[in-house]
């Protein structure tokens, strides 16, 4: 049988499969075709046409099979014979038009095929095909429409606007070929407004909506009722009109869109395959029309339907992602205006499991991440969970990074990110979170020019960072940018625009804060005019008519408390009053109208004293706080309002409602409520425990050393989840820095010494106690059984993993890295609390960790007694702390004022350049006002010649007390009386009088450093000190010496020895930095050696260090009680015994020094770091009669520790 025969057979067989669909006839069809081919090799001039045959049976056979990948094979083989038949070819048209009808059924099956040239080769051959049919050809009006669809298709994925344009012209062609009568009209019609509204969504040309709404009309009128296509052209028509609406906020198009999809929903019944694409979009136009006009049925009605929805789309169901999102999102939408936490937590489940369906490298899991990230968002804003905050952030970066630079959404995603970052840094206080969110705003405003859609969106959100910023640092040009951000997107909201009153609320608030800032009145009065414009769009029954009604009320607050007129605060009390009713129990926002409304009946109350405004105050804020839930963060704020007007009934000698009660113990009932609110967030209520300090503190109230007591402890766990040390101290200075001491001078005015020295050793040196107690040792656990060693062992580990220094990130470092950093860090310290609260639980443990009490501390002082000396504002003290005998205290004679006076005195006085006089005055002075009282309280603690511990707070860290003395004939010094040393805290000398075993010979480094990095000079004495040293030390066995100098010297060297060696000597020049305190060093050969570097060591085995560098005992005066300076994170890393100096010392005056200590301290061939103190006390004494010394070169050098 020759190739014509079988083409023929097949030919048939192919017409009758058409009339009767039976599939044998297709296949043998097939089967005759191949064969025809196999007959008509390369070069045969009938093969073009043969592979052309079975290549149309075989996609014929794909479309009836559903055998889409098979597609393949016949697209080769039009290729094969496309390339057979050259240009000119009668034959050519057409094989070229049915290898682009099979490219394009391929893309339109798989939606996620991403090959380019595949796209672009569909597009060429429509071109090349459509110039070979003229305007009249039955084909020219399909390959228009498919090309149209095509160049859609390629604008969607490469976003040109060129191929946009291009498929409106041709889609404007199709429908010129199909004039009114044509059966394809409609769905000319259809295409065209579809790619309109397409061009619309991208240019936001309000034309081309106007176009599409009209085609879709027209389209609709050709379906009239029973056409099988109404159902169609109902939904079409109607999102449309949904999508105008929300463009210019014609009430009209979004009933109108209702009725629409309403009448779609009618014609799609239970068993209609489109009937849950109706449900799911009439639901959404009907919780769009709750968003404009508050009605519940509608949002209810949504929910059902979205509910009905899911019911369809089943596990497996292509679009059950879509139906999730869209019940997670209404919910969402209830959960704000009803507050039912079942809403909120159902809509966190869904998309969760949204997001399950779409796993990584899946083109929609950034839309997942992103829905996610945003109801998580509004869990945290209502409940106060740190986790949820921290994985939104999470989310929106993983979204962030799926959208690359360029893509369509990109901008969106910034967008997202900076605004969660902006919410955190509210919640935290963390700059680096604030200044990120600015930067994200720029950049997506940078990708959303004039014209952009979304533009006006972009203004609003940086302008409000850029306010938020404002508030937070004070910068000017950050409120005037964020003035002229809401101007600009206030134009693009003209009236009529459904955003307007947003624009015009945002511009009134931001000038409210820049009247506060500047006192311009002009802003004041453009605030109150704009948000009366703003109410004016919200009439009664618009949902956030309430919103514009509070919005007023503020401003007409704000100009009242500016301006004094009382018309302004009666008119802002009616306006919360209005806005209450509009916020009926069960209302989210009911809680905030009442506290609102509660704090401006209080201020009116202050005006005019009418009681009935501090009672109804009063009772609006009792109402808000039984509404509120446990977990609520609002908590804090509604305990603090009550706090003031309770406060208010105090001092106004009135009660409140129904009650007998002491007011000003209610008002510090709530302010110790607001600091105990754990949702809250950490920040808000430390700051919250200093509103009841201060509070306490003006009343004398009974709770102030509670109130002391609690804010210290969440200062101590605000500063324990940020990593790096240096970044604590930078969050003390936010936080006063005399917390402590006030606190101590709080209980001695009650008389309880031991409570004083309590509170002192609690709030002072947080940052070396959160660093130490990481290294805590825990062998009393070890025979306790099994689950007390699994304690210890958790404990050691996640101590260890805490205690390694910070991540150092490089600059350029993704900030995702960083964040992720962060984030593994805070659940560290929650890992490490959770064991440590376990450990409590075993017998014998359950002040593990906790503030010493008095009874621990006092065993410091069994050597010799303390003395702490306290400096407030409310007076200065001092405490002797004896071994077994009570406590002490001493009110000196010197304020405050005096004693920051004394400092200045004594650092000038101890220049180089001065002369001795001043210095001597200004010892004297400390004698008389400070020193001479304590020494006259010692006789029964301390016999002549014992020793003594100084233990400073405040100002009296800066003062040489161990050199104190009456400078004049005859007069006292205290170094005649007594060895002095210093103790940065109680805990620290207890920790360092630890024994351990030691074993000869003991290893003994001197490191000096004569010409280090970065400096020109040389200091000279270096090498012949540590000569002098070696000199002077006991030989081996004894002592195992090393030296290190000069280009050995290095850090990493330095760092080797510190670990290696138990006794240290250092020699070489040290630098203090006062903005960055832990950046303070000795400077070494390549890289200074720093305080930081010295404090993240494990040196619990070392027993002395000499320190013979300039300043190494000298504090941050910023935050003095933290005791950083290099000598004490020597002691705090573990080092018992350290000599330092207070300030600058000169090589004569060291060499001489260094030998005289040396031969007092181990001149017997006995190593004993507890003789530290009496040898150097010795070697000072030595030089005193030496009038070639000068003062203050004999008193620089000062003992801590043992």
């Amino acid at each position: 049988m020759n190739a014509l025969v079988l083409t023929d057979a097949g030919h048939r067989l192919l017409a009758r499969f058409r009339r009767t669909r039976n599939t044998r006839d297709l296949d043998q069809s097939i089967m005759h075709l191949e064969r025809a081919s196999d007959l008509c090799p390369m070069h045969h001039p009938c093969r073009p046409a043969a592979l052309f045959n079975l290549a149309s049976a075989k996609f014929v056979k794909c479309q009836v099979n559903g055998t889409y990948l098979d597609l393949d094979i016949p697209i080769s083989l039009f290729q094969d014979a496309l390339a057979l038949v050259p240009t000119g070819h009668p034959d050519r048209p057409t094989t070229q038009l049915h290898l682009a009808i099979s490219l394009l059924s391929r893309f339109q099956i798989d939606a996620d095929r991403d090959d380019p040239h595949d796209l672009d080769a569909v597009i060429s051959l429509h071109y090349d095909a459509l110039q070979c049919y003229d305007t009249v050809h039955a084909y020219r009006g399909q390959l228009l429409c498919n090309l149209g669809a095509m160049l859609v298709t390629r604008f969607q994925r490469r976003g040109n606007d060129q191929d946009l344009d291009d498929a409106v012209i041709l889609l404007r062609d199709v429908l010129a070929l199909h004039p009114v009568g044509h059966p394809d009209r409609s769905m000319s019609l259809n295409n065209l407004a579809a790619v309109l509204f397409t061009r619309f969504e991208h240019r936001g040309n309000a034309q081309d909506l106007d176009d599409a709404v009209m085609l879709h009309r027209d389209a609709l009128a050709l379906h009239p009722v029973g056409h099988p296509d109404r159902s169609m052209s109902l939904h079409n028509l109607a999102n449309v009109l949904s999508t105008r609406f929300q463009h210019r906020g014609n009430a009209q198009d979004l009933d109108d869109a209702v009725m629409l999809h309403r009448d779609a929903l009618a014609l799609r019944l239970v068993s209609h395959p489109d009937r849950s694409t109706s449900l799911n979009d009439l639901a959404i136009v009907l919780s769009t029309r709750f968003e404009h006009r508050g009605n519940a049925q509608d949002l209810d009605d949504a929910v059902m339907l979205h509910k009905d929805v899911l019911a369809l789309r089943p596990v497996g169901h292509l679009d059950r992602f879509m139906s999730l999102n869209n019940l997670a999102n209404v919910l969402s939408t209830r959960f704000r205006h009803r507050g039912n936490d079942q809403d909120l937590d159902d809509a966190v489940m869904l998309h969760r499991d949204a997001l399950a369906l779409r796993p990584v490298g899946h083109p929609d899991r950034f839309m997942s991440l992103n829905n996610l990230a945003d109801v998580l968002s509004t869990r945290f804003r209502h409940r106060g969970n740190d986790q949820d905050l921290d994985d939104a952030v999470m989310l929106h970066r993983d979204a962030l990074a799926l959208r690359p630079v360029g893509h369509p959404g990109w901008s969106m995603s910034l967008n997202n990110l900076a605004t969660v970052l902006s919410t955190r840094f509210e919640h935290r206080g963390n700059d680096q979170d604030l200044d990120d969110a600015v930067m994200l705003h720029r950049d997506a405003l940078a990708l959303r020019p004039v014209g952009h859609p979304d533009r006006s969106m972009s203004l609003n959100n940086l302008a409000n960072v850029l306010s938020t910023r404002f508030h937070h640092r004070g910068n000017d040009q950050d409120l005037d940018d964020a003035v002229m951000l809401h101007r600009d997107a206030l134009a693009l909201h003209p009236v009529g625009h459904p955003d307007r009153s947003s624009s015009l609320n945002n511009l009134a608030n931001v000038l409210s804060t820049r009247l506060g800032h500047r006192g311009n009145d002009q802003d004041l009065d453009d605030a109150v005019k704009l948000h009366r414009e703003a109410l004016a769009l919200h009439p009664v029954g618009h949902p956030d008519r309430s919103s514009s009604l509070n919005n007023l009320a503020h401003v007409l607050y704000t100009r009242f408390q500016h301006r004094g007129n009382d018309q302004d605060l009666d008119d802002a009390v009616m306006l919360h009053r209005d806005a209450l009713a509009l916020r009926p129990v069960g209302h989210p926002a009911r809680p905030d109208t009442l506290n609102n409304l509660g704090g401006m009946l209080c201020t009116r109350f202050k005006r005019r004293r009418d009681r009935e405004d501090l009672h109804e105050s009063q009772e609006n804020l009792r109402c808000a706080l039984t509404l509120l839930t446990q977990h609520d963060p609002r908590l804090l704020t509604v305990h603090g309002s009550l706090a003031i007007v309770y406060m208010m009934f105090h001092q106004s000698g009135l009660n409140g409602t129904g009650e007998h009660i002491d007011s000003s113990a209610a008002a510090m009932h709530h302010l110790q409520a607001a600091a105990n609110v754990v949702s809250g967030g950490l920040l808000p209520r430390l700051r919250a425990s200093l509103r009841w300090v201060n509070k306490a503190h003006e009343h004398s109230h009974a709770t102030e050393l509670e109130a002391y007591a609690t804010s210290m402890q969440l200062l101590d766990t605000y500063m324990s989840a940020t990593a790096s040390v240096s970044s604590r101290h930078d969050v003390m200075k936010d936080f006063p820095s005399t917390l402590a001491v006030d606190a101590a001078s709080c209980a001695l005015r009650s008389g309880n010494m031991c409570r004083a020295v309590e509170l002192l050793e609690q709030g002072r040196t947080i940052i070396w106690t959160q660093m130490t107690r990481l290294r805590t040792p825990l062998d009393g656990l070890q025979d306790l059984g099994d689950h007390a060693v699994s304690l210890m062992k958790k404990f050691r580990h996640f101590s260890s993993l805490l205690n390694a220094p910070p991540t150092n990130h490089p600059e350029g470092t993704p900030r995702v890295n960083v964040e992720a950093e962060a984030s593994r860090y805070r659940r560290l310290v929650e890992d490490w609390n959770r064991v440590v609260e376990e450990i409590r639980d075993i017998e014998g443990f359950s002040r593990f960790l906790l503030p010493p009490l008095f009874s621990d501390l006092q065993d410091a002082a069994r050597d010799g007694p303390i003395v702490v000396l306290v400096a407030s504002e409310s007076s200065c003290d001092a405490i002797i702390i004896p071994h077994k005998q009570p406590p002490i205290s001493i009110e000196l004679r010197i304020s405050l004022e005096k004693l920051q006076h004394l400092v200045v005195k004594l650092q000038r006085a101890s220049q180089p350049q001065a002369t001795p006089k001043p210095l001597m005055k200004a010892l004297t002075e400390l004698w008389d006002d400070v020193v001479r009282p304590v020494v006259d309280n010692l006789g029964g603690f301390a016999p002549p010649r014992s020793r003594i511990w100084w233990c400073p707070t405040g100002a009296f860290n800066f003062l040489p007390l161990h050199a104190a003395g009456a400078y004049r004939r005859g007069g006292q010094l205290l170094s005649k009386l007594y060895i002095s040393s210093y103790t940065p805290s109680l805990t620290a000398l207890i920790r360092a009088r630890r024994s351990h075993d030691r074993s000869l010979p003991i290893p003994f480094v001197a490191i000096g450093q004569n010409h280090p990095a970065g400096h020109s000079f040389t200091l000279d004495f270096v090498e012949p000190e540590l000569d002098l040293v070696q000199k002077l030390l006991p030989r081996p066995p004894t002592v195992s010496f090393t030296k290190i100098t000069s280009v050995d010297a290095t850090k990493s060297r330095a760092l080797h020895a510190l670990r290696d060696n138990t006794w240290l000597h250092f020699s070489c020049h040290g630098t203090q930095n006062l903005d960055e305190p832990f950046k303070s060093a000795f400077l070494m050969r390549d890289q200074p050696l720093s305080l930081l570097d010295i404090s993240q060591m494990d040196l619990s085995r070392h027993e002395f260090a000499f320190l013979s560098a300039c300043e190494t005992a000298v504090g941050d005066v910023n935050t003095p009680d933290e005791v950083i300076h290099l000598a004490a994170s020597l002691q705090f890393a573990g080092v018992q015994s350290v000599i330092g100096t207070l300030w600058s010392v000169n090589d004569s005056t060291v060499q001489r020094l260094v030998e005289a200590f040396y031969k007092n301290l181990c001149g017997d061939g006995i190593m004993d770091s507890k003789r530290a103190a009496q040898a150097l006390h010795q070697a000072v004494q030595s030089l005193a009669g030496d009038e070639n010394m000068p003062l203050d070169q004999r008193i620089v050098f000062m003992h801590i520790g043992i």
